[in-house]
């Protein structure tokens, strides 16, 4: 059974401390990445896995979406979704992602924000959403990069010069598939390392196109507005993929 993490009280509250924050890597690195993938949405059907408080639901409707359904694991979320993300054409759903053949709806797209990493059985999630995507649907995910799932430690793996600059990031344990368990606002958070080859092969054997791979990079706005971010040049922080069912 998958790990309901943000219903936990201390991780929802850090975590929306986080999310909330103008100056995230979501907000600076990965949102604005994904969404410049976007097809277009206008009079389209849509569904957001783990949609979590649902901004991103909200901004598909205003982009024309005809129907848009936010799913997310998460009690916590979906209540705040319902509470301050609401439209008429927005349903929000308290599911697993891995339930979406349970949805009897058919989408034009599919989208996913850094939550695929928390799921077991991806290639079961893949071929769930193939076959809930009309033809020539669009899947967009983001998740966290395998370079940053593979290790297994629990520390800083930026190895440093004396000086304290950072010279390299220890890569171990890549070819070890499987979960990892790690200490993020609480101990004994949840997610799963993949390779690159296996995410990539798994899209093909379900019957996916792969149009476009993102490893993105900070802009110069972004680099001024957080310190750090300068050492997404060393080591990717995410993934993105768009695939195609054709």
């Amino acid at each position: 059974m998958q790990q309901n993490i943000y219903d936990d009280v201390k991780f929802f509250d850090e975590y929306k401390k986080v999310r909330f924050s103008k100056n995230s890597f979501n907000e600076l690195l990965e949102q604005p990445a994904i969404n410049s993938l976007l097809p277009d949405l206008n009079g389209k059907t849509v569904s957001d896995l783990g949609c979590g408080f649902g901004f991103n639901c909200k901004e598909f409707a205003k982009a024309g979406a005809k129907s848009v359904v936010g799913i997310d694991l998460s009690e916590k979320m979906i209540a705040q979704a319902n509470e301050n993300n609401k439209l008429e054409n927005i349903t929000y759903i308290n599911m697993s992602m891995t339930d979406i053949d349970q949805i009897t709806e058919q989408f034009d797209l599919i989208y996913s924000s850094l939550a695929f990493h928390y799921i077991e059985d991806f290639e079961n999630l893949i071929a769930k959403i193939y076959n809930k995507l009309n033809t020539n649907g669009v899947l967009l995910f983001s998740q966290e990069h395998p370079i940053v799932t593979a290790v297994k430690n629990n520390g800083d793996n930026y190895v440093k010069k004396l000086n304290g600059s950072i010279k390299g990031y220890l890569l171990n344990n890549y070819a070890d598939m499987g979960i990892r368990k790690e200490k993020w606002f609480v101990d004994g958070v949840e997610k799963y390392h993949r390779t690159i080859s296996y995410i990539f092969n798994t899209l093909i054997k379900c019957g996916f196109i792969i149009e476009t791979v993102e490893e993105p990079l900070p802009s110069e706005e972004a680099l001024k507005k957080r310190e750090g971010l300068s050492k997404e040049f060393i080591k990717p922080t995410f993934l993105i993929i768009k695939a195609r069912k054709v």
